[in-house]
């Protein structure tokens, strides 16, 4: 039983990373209806500027929030400069794009600072969680962290004019159009705030993982497998999806023989293959039903 309670509290733990990660997916899921393949290395490339500023003297927290600003400055600059010209081409075209930033960023990211290996701090420390052995600090911080960023979100979205503007800017675009809010804006808006939102994902996970330029590719498999379990068009799905995926995979790798890492990804993709099966909005995304 203790095994047990420990695997689904590590489970929590690393979910909490997979759920930023499919916040940030979804978040410009809505903005742009796509998905957006380079979300791992904009948190990536985030946690590097990161790191850099601390090297330079500054203490964790200044950099965070100082690395936050930048990040979301960032999200809405490649929007603009990449993706608003590719408003109106085909899906084949923005997918493109959507690699080559992936390309660009981690490339970039090697020539500045290596591949080598580079320690990154935890702000919550790495002891046990109130005395306990089954939870350490670290990870009781991912979780709070994740749960304190869904509860903004949700305040945000439906209590702020900038907030209800973007959800309506998502759904419903020519109307909102019609009543004088910017879609155009509100879009980038929503690549700012999913920038930010990987870049917390990437500062949560480098203690975990370190840090180097391919630290977030199996991370982004499955910020996608969360967000889609979850619904594309569901903040708290995403939620929900990560910690569940984040949990069943390690009760897999814990209680089924002959499962190593390697097999951990496929049998996680496989129960969404199995989900989308029978509710291919995911868990709480909705259906979208189109009149003809």
């Amino acid at each position: 039983m203790e095994l047990f309670t420990n695997q689904v509290l590590a489970g929590i733990a690393t979910g909490a990373i997979y759920a930023c990660m499919a916040l940030a997916i979804v978040m410009i899921y809505q903005a742009i209806d796509h998905l957006n393949f380079a979300q791992g290395e904009m948190a990536m490339f985030s946690t590097f500027i990161a790191w850099q500023l601390m090297q330079w003297g500054l203490g964790f927290w200044p950099a965070f929030l100082l690395t936050l600003a930048i990040s979301f400055a960032g999200g809405i600059a490649i929007e603009r400069a990449l993706f608003k010209p590719l408003t109106n081409a085909p899906i084949l075209a923005q997918v493109a794009g959507f690699i080559a930033l992936f390309a660009i960023l981690n490339s970039v990211a090697g020539l500045t600072w290596d591949f080598t290996i580079k320690q990154f701090p935890s702000p919550f420390g790495s002891s046990g969680f109130l005395g306990s052995q089954l939870i350490s600090t670290h990870q009781a911080g991912m979780i709070g962290v994740t749960l304190l960023l869904l509860i903004l979100l949700f305040v945000f979205f439906r209590f702020t004019r900038i907030g209800l503007a973007m959800r309506a800017a998502a759904s419903l675009p020519e109307s909102a159009r019609l009543v004088g809010i910017n879609t155009s804006w509100m879009i980038a808006l929503g690549w700012g705030m999913a920038s930010a939102i990987g870049a917390i994902a990437g500062m949560l996970i480098a203690p975990v993982v370190f840090l180097e330029p391919n630290m977030m590719g199996g991370i982004l498999l499955y910020g996608f497998a969360a967000a889609v379990l979850g619904g594309l068009t569901s903040p708290l799905g995403a939620v929900i999806g990560g910690f569940l995926v984040g949990v069943f995979e390690n009760l897999v790798g814990t209680y089924i023989p002959g499962v190593g890492n390697e097999l951990k990804l496929p049998i996680a993709l496989a129960l969404i293959i199995l989900v989308l099966v029978i509710k291919p909005s995911g868990l709480l995304g909705r259906a979208i039903v189109q009149r003809v």
